[in-house]
């Protein structure tokens, strides 16, 4: 059973439609990438997974026993966000703070599996110290094992590798990987990045007007690629 299917969406906000008759469908343990033009609905898209974008026509239904806690984010870094005065180990434990329900305090089982994310990110060492002082590569795989505990079967990664270097780059794309493969997660990345990210991908959603496309990464690289498109 499909944990993701959109069928016949058509997506806007502030009473402009971005994006018309969108369907596709995601399983478990599938690797997405959603590319496409500035403008074309993909964070907007990103948003309605999140319940938080507007959904005009159509629906989005959640299979699987998937819910909206189960759904971990990533989104694009501001600048404000990347001087935020906090330790890595705050900044990761907060990814927990859906599962508290009415707990006030983060639990043993809370501290445990955030140490056990930064332990998979690479970032245990760096547990202590600010997160405002560390590289732009660092900080982001302290972001994605923040996202990883809210994250229990599916992923949204929003233009994860923008502004890195090559080297960071393909350090973040190699974690994303490791997770998808050895944790079983879902994930759903939107990128710009479209030759790096697609090595790992599973399946391509093309956002673009004309033509929209939903296909295996092989059928993509066959149809736009190949020619030299996009």
């Amino acid at each position: 059973m499909a944990q993701i299917i959109c069928n016949n969406v058509s997506l806007g906000y502030e009473d402009r439609t971005v994006c018309e008759n969108l369907n596709f469908e995601i399983n478990e343990g599938d690797y997405l990438c959603i590319v496409g033009d500035n403008g074309s609905g993909k964070s907007t898209l990103m948003k309605a997974l999140l319940s938080f974008g507007t959904v005009l026509e159509g629906e989005i239904v959640f299979g699987d026993r998937l819910t909206r806690k189960d759904i971990g984010y990533l989104p694009q870094q501001s600048e404000a966000q990347k001087d935020f005065p906090a330790s890595v180990r705050e900044v990761v434990l907060s990814g927990c703070v859906g599962g508290l329900g009415r707990r006030v305090f983060f639990g043993r089982r809370d501290r445990l599996e955030a140490d056990q994310n930064m332990k998979m990110m690479g970032v245990y060492e760096l547990a202590d110290k600010s997160y405002r002082t560390l590289s732009g590569g660092q900080q982001q795989r302290v972001l994605l094992a923040r996202a990883l505990c809210a994250a229990k079967k599916v992923l949204l990664l929003d233009e994860p590798v923008s502004g890195l270097d090559p080297s960071a780059s393909a350090s973040l794309y190699s974690l994303i990987h490791h997770i998808n493969k050895h944790t079983g997660v879902t994930i759903i990345m939107v990128t710009h990045d479209i030759e790096n990210s697609l090595r790992d991908a599973s399946a391509v959603l093309r956002m673009s007007s004309e033509p929209r496309f939903f296909s295996s990464v092989e059928d993509y690289r066959r149809e736009f690629l190949a020619g030299g498109a996009e």
